[in-house]
């Protein structure tokens, strides 16, 4: 559910959904939506759990669903908006990865949205970046074996 959730939530997904969509939203775009595929086995997997988790896990009814993801507890969530804006932005690199876009892809996306802050757009776009080197090493694991 949290992997869903960091996914469904981007930039990325968001853009995707848009190119369907001509009057509302409905399960028939959902259903089409490319996903990438991971499993709990994946690298990223965990890496998109755990952020995800510590955006939605921020009050107590959400201990149990954060202990089923070893976050412990609502406490572990993140509620300093800095925090958030951070992980946002850091989801939102890692899925962009996900879905194989070259920095300029991603960068394009990113423009589609004119009613985003620049800065919300800059530092995911700084969070593509930072993760490339984490990326490319899973490809070349993937790759090998």
């Amino acid at each position: 559910m949290f992997y869903l959730c960091g996914v469904w939530n981007s930039f990325i997904l968001d853009y995707l959904l848009r190119l369907r969509v001509t009057a509302n939203v409905n399960f028939f775009y959902v259903y089409q939506l490319p996903v990438p595929r991971l499993t709990k086995n994946d690298r990223n997997f965990n890496d998109i759990v755990q952020r995800a988790a510590k955006l939605i896990c921020t009050t107590p009814e959400f201990d149990e669903l954060a202990q089923e993801v070893g976050l412990g507890s609502h406490q572990q969530g993140v509620t300093d908006e800095t925090e958030r804006a951070n992980l946002r932005a850091e989801l939102d690199g890692m899925v962009a990865h996900l879905y194989g876009l070259t920095e300029d892809e991603f960068s394009y996306i990113l423009t589609t949205f004119p009613i985003v802050n620049a800065t919300v757009k800059e530092a995911a776009l700084e969070a593509y970046r930072n993760f490339a080197s984490m990326f490319a090493e899973s490809e070349r694991i993937a790759l090998t074996h």
